[in-house]
């Protein structure tokens, strides 16, 4: 059973039709791509996976559990957590005090030491930043502390809605290095990214959102070598 489902999912935002009739699966272990156009819809669709809107049709599924009703809030804490494009920090608290917030729900609660020690093997230079106030960082380094800051939450499915955008290229080689190794010990990762070649390098499955529903799907490097996709979205 793959840890996320979704259903014959509609969702827009009032009177405005984003998402049409999507359907996706997840396993658990992996890492897909979900690749598109901007205004294809695919920021939409993490938030309702994530319960942040509500879709007005369709099923979603997380670990055979039937999510679509719960709140954001008890979607984390069943452990499906998601990084949001802009990184949405405290910028006025320090990186310590933004990894705390991320370790508020029970399950963060309870590995608090633990995850703090991972998110500072991920990423060293948040050990050296910890009494930094946040709003100081690079942009890069605010990157690292809103995955970190997911991480403290202890999530099994962790959602990255467009982690690489404005960021040198050695600081998205560092951070994707990070969500490799995550992968290796056993997180699923649903990766939202522009950047069509680094998503589909790094994933093992991969879905092309276009005007709301998917047109493609299949192993990450089948679509790396559709002619299709290499022309619309990888410019060659």
């Amino acid at each position: 059973m793959p840890l996320l489902e979704v259903e014959g999912l509609f969702a827009g935002y009032g009177d405005v039709p984003v998402l049409r009739d999507v359907a996706l699966a997840i396993e658990a272990g992996s890492i897909t791509a979900l690749i598109g156009a901007n205004g294809a819809g695919k920021t939409t669709l993490l938030r309702v996976i994530s319960g942040i809107i509500r879709a007005e049709r369709g099923t979603t599924r997380y670990d055979g559990r039937d999510i679509t009703r719960l709140p954001a809030e008890e979607i984390v804490a069943a452990g499906l957590v998601q990084v949001p494009e802009g990184r949405r920090l405290f910028p006025t608290m320090t990186v310590h005090e933004n990894l705390l917030v991320g370790s508020s729900s029970p399950a963060g609660r309870a590995k608090r030491a633990e995850n703090l020690a991972l998110v500072f093997e991920l990423f060293p230079k948040l050990r050296e930043r910890q009494s930094q106030l946040a709003g100081t960082l690079s942009g890069g380094e605010q990157q690292m502390v809103a995955i970190a800051r997911a991480l403290m939450a202890s999530p099994r499915l962790l959602l990255l809605d467009e982690t690489s955008l404005g960021l040198a290229p050695l600081v998205v080689d560092e951070i994707f290095q990070a969500v490799r190794l995550l992968a290796a010990q056993g997180m699923t990762i649903l990766v939202v990214e522009q950047n069509t070649a680094l998503a589909l390098d790094v994933a093992h499955h991969g879905y092309v959102l276009e005007h709301g529903h998917f047109a493609l799907d299949g192993p990450a490097g089948d679509l790396a070598r559709n002619p299709r996709v290499k022309q619309a979205y990888l410019g060659i």
